[in-house]
């Protein structure tokens, strides 16, 4: 499969993630919210770039629900609820937050 952006396609699994995490910019991610149906806020832009941070620089770590939470705390300066993450990710933070950041899915156990 493939999307379209700019002009560009670009390859993605069946599941819609990026073949190549790299192949990302912003154009790219709100492309990917789009088909979603997700309308990106700064909010979600906090999330996705924390999702890519911790990958691309943190020995491809893909944190779990929890220390996403604990790190948006420290950053928005309040402590997120999982129903937080969940309005602005529906089909599960981790998840779909990582598909918009381009980044591979997550393997590990719970079906993520």
């Amino acid at each position: 499969m493939a999307i379209e952006v700019n002009g560009k396609t670009i390859a993605t699994t069946d599941n819609g993630y990026l073949e190549n995490y790299a192949d990302w910019d912003e154009d790219v991610a709100r492309k990917l919210a789009e088909i979603e149906g997700i309308e990106l806020t700064d909010k979600h832009w906090d999330v996705i770039k924390y999702l890519r941070e911790e990958y691309i620089n943190n020995a491809q770590n893909q944190p779990m629900e929890r220390v996403v939470l604990k790190d948006m705390g420290k950053l928005w300066g309040s402590k997120p609820t999982s129903k937080d993450l969940y309005t602005l990710f529906p089909l599960a933070p981790t998840k779909q937050g990582t598909k918009i950041a381009g980044l591979p899915a997550v393997m590990r156990k719970g079906g993520y």
